[in-house]
C-alpha cells in the first residue's frame, strides 16, 4: 500500500531493477560468452541490486565487442567482480528465502539473523559452488564442497557482516512495514543489505582471485572448429572453457590465464596463499561477521519479531533502543496510516453540533471514532483519530431532564470507550474500560443510556488509553 513517500520511490527503484534485469539476461544468452552459472550470478545480482548490479555487469563482464572477452575481464577488479557476484548470488538468495520464512513464522530478529547465516551459506556452498559449478571444478560432489568450504566461508562472513547490520537497523528503525514481507519496504531494506554485503565481500573476493582460492569471471566458447559447423549441434554443447585472471603485479593491467591443469578433475587451481595468510583473512572475516551480527543488539530490541510490531510506523524523532517492548512501540506508532478512512483539507472544521434523532422521547446521537488525515496547514497533513472525522468531536448539546442514548461504534483499530466528564451517571455508563464496562471492539457499538440530570459545560473523551488516544484527537464538547 503507498503510504509514504519512500513507496513512491520503491516503486521507481523496482521498475528499474526489472528493466535492468530483463536487459542483463538477454544480453547474457545472446551476446555474452560465459559459462551458465556466471550469467545467472549477474541476472540474480542485478535482480538484488537493481541498476547497480548492470552497472557492474557493463563494466567488468558484458564483452564490448566480438572476441574480447578474454582480455576484456583479465583485470584482477574485474575478476574480484566475478567472483563476488558469484558469491552474492548464491548467498543473497540463501539469506532472502530465510529472511521471508522467519519474519512469516514471526520468528525473533535475532534468531532471524542466525538463520538467515545459516541457509546462506548452506546455498551458497551447496547449490551455487558445489553444485552449479561442478562441471567446471570436476571431482565428485562432495570433493568440491570440501574444496569450496574455506573461500565461501571468508565471502559468507563478509557478506552477512555487511547486510546483518542494515537489515537490523532498517527493519527495526521507525517504519517497521520493512519487517513484513507483504510490503515493499522489506524488499527495498533486502536491496540495500545486499549491496552492502556485496561491498565488503568485494575487497576479499579479490583477494581470494589473486591467490587462486576461488575462480573469478570466465570465459566459455565453442572451439574454433565447431564454431561455423551447423551439422553438429550436439558438439557444440560441449564448450572449450577458458578462465582468465588478472595479474597483481602486470603493471599495464593485462591478465594471463590462470594456472591450471584440465583433464578427468576439471580445472584445479594451485593457490599461492600460505596457511598463514588463509588463516588471518578467515579470523578477519570471522570478527567482522561477530561485529555485523552482535553490535545491533546495543541499539535494537532483537527479541522483537515481524508479528510483536505489526508493521507500525512511528511519528518522525520518535525511535526504538534495545529495552523498547512491543507494546511501547505500537503506542509510540500512534496512527496507522494504512488505516485512515478519510481525508479532510483546509475547511474541514471541528466542534460542529452534533444531530440528533428522537426515537421515544429519548434523543439519540450517533458517534464514529476512526482514523482520518486532516489537513491542518497548506502542506501540512497528520493522520489522527476522530469522532465523525471531527477535531475537536461533535459538539452535543443536551438539556437538563433529557433522555439521551450515544451510540458509539467504534472504527478505530483498536478497542475504545467514552467517559463523560464530570457527568453524573449511572455506573455502568461511565466509560472506564474493565471498570464500568467492556471496552467496545473495533466493529462493535455500545449505547450510552442516560438522563441529563445536570446543567453545565463537560466534555467527553475516551477511558481507554485516554493519555494516547486522546492525544490523537478524541475529544469533544457536551453542553
Amino acid at each position: 500500500m503507498l503510504i509514504q513517500p519512500i513507496d513512491y520511490f520503491l516503486i521507481a527503484w523496482f521498475a528499474i531493477a526489472a528493466a535492468s534485469t530483463l536487459y542483463v539476461g538477454i544480453d547474457q544468452y545472446r551476446n555474452n560468452p560465459e559459462p551458465v552459472v556466471m550469467k545467472w550470478g549477474f541476472i540474480l545480482v542485478t535482480l538484488y541490486m537493481g541498476p547497480l548490479g548492470l552497472l557492474l555487469y557493463v563494466l567488468a563482464d558484458k564483452e564490448p565487442r566480438p572476441g574480447e572477452h578474454e582480455a576484456f575481464t583479465s583485470p584482477l577488479w574485474k575478476q574480484g567482480v566475478g567472483s563476488t557476484i558469484h558469491c552474492v548470488a548464491g548467498d543473497a538468495t540463501g539469506i532472502i528465502l530465510a529472511a521471508v520464512i522467519t519474519a512469516t513464522l514471526g520468528l525473533p530478529m535475532w534468531l532471524d539473523l542466525i538463520v538467515e547465516y545459516l541457509a546462506g551459506f548452506a546455498f551458497g556452498l551447496f547449490i551455487f559452488q558445489s553444485l552449479f559449478m561442478k562441471s567446471m571444478m570436476g571431482g565428485t560432489y562432495w570433493e568440491n564442497v570440501r574444496k569450496s568450504f574455506l573461500p565461501e566461508f571468508i565471502s559468507m562472513n563478509f557478506m552477512m557482516a555487511g547486510m546483518a547490520p542494515v537489515m537490523s537497523f532498517l527493519m527495526m528503525g521507525r517504519d517497521m512495514r520493512a519487517m513484513e514481507p507483504t510490503e515493499l519496504l522489506f524488499w527495498g531494506v533486502m536491496s540495500i543489505g545486499v549491496i552492502a554485503g556485496f561491498t565488503l565481500a568485494y575487497p576479499a573476493n579479490v583477494w581470494l582471485v589473486a591467490r587462486k582460492l576461488k575462480h573469478g569471471l570466465m570465459t566459455q566458447r565453442p572451439p574454433p572448429a565447431e564454431r561455423g559447423s551447423r551439422e553438429q549441434p550436439a558438439k557444440r554443447q560441449h564448450a572449450h572453457m577458458q578462465m582468465q585472471q588478472a595479474d597483481a603485479t602486470d603493471r599495464h593491467g593485462r591478465g594471463h590465464d590462470m594456472a591450471s591443469r584440465k583433464g578427468k578433475d576439471g580445472h584445479h587451481m594451485e593457490t599461492d596463499a600460505t596457511t598463514a595468510q588463509v588463516i588471518a583473512l578467515g579470523a578477519v572475516s570471522l570478527v567482522a561477521l561477530a561485529i555485523g551480527m552482535a553490535a545491533p543488539a546495543n541499539w535494537l530490541n532483537l527479541a522483537l519479531s515481524a508479528r510483536d510490531v505489526g508493521g507500525v510506523i512511528m511519528p518522525q524523532g520518535m525511535i526504538m533502543d534495545r529495552d523498547t517492548p512491543a507494546d511501547a512501540m505500537r503506542d509510540m506508532a500512534a496512527t496507522n496510516p494504512r488505516l485512515v478512512s478519510a481525508t479532510y483539507d483546509l475547511t474541514k472544521k471541528g466542534d460542529q453540533e452534533l444531530p440528533f434523532r428522537v426515537e421515544n422521547d429519548v434523543k439519540v446521537f450517533e458517534l464514529r471514532p476512526s482514523v482520518i488525515r486532516w489537513q491542518i496547514l497548506p502542506n501540512v497533513a497528520v493522520d489522527a483519530y476522530a469522532y465523525n472525522g471531527q477535531i475537536p468531536g461533535p459538539r452535543i448539546h443536551i438539556r437538563q431532564g433529557d433522555k439521551v442514548r450515544i451510540n458509539v461504534t467504534n472504527d478505530l483499530p483498536e478497542e475504545t470507550t467514552i467517559h463523560w466528564h464530570g457527568m453524573i451517571l449511572p455506573n455502568q455508563m461511565d466509560g472506564p474500560a474493565e471498570i464500568t464496562q467492556a471496552p467496545i471492539e473495533p466493529g462493535r457499538t455500545y449505547s450510552y443510556e442516560f438522563t441529563a440530570t445536570q446543567h453545565g459545560t463537560y466534555f467527553y473523551h475516551p477511558h481507554a488509553k485516554p493519555d494516547r488516544t486522546q492525544a490523537l484527537g478524541l475529544y469533544g464538547a457536551l453542553i
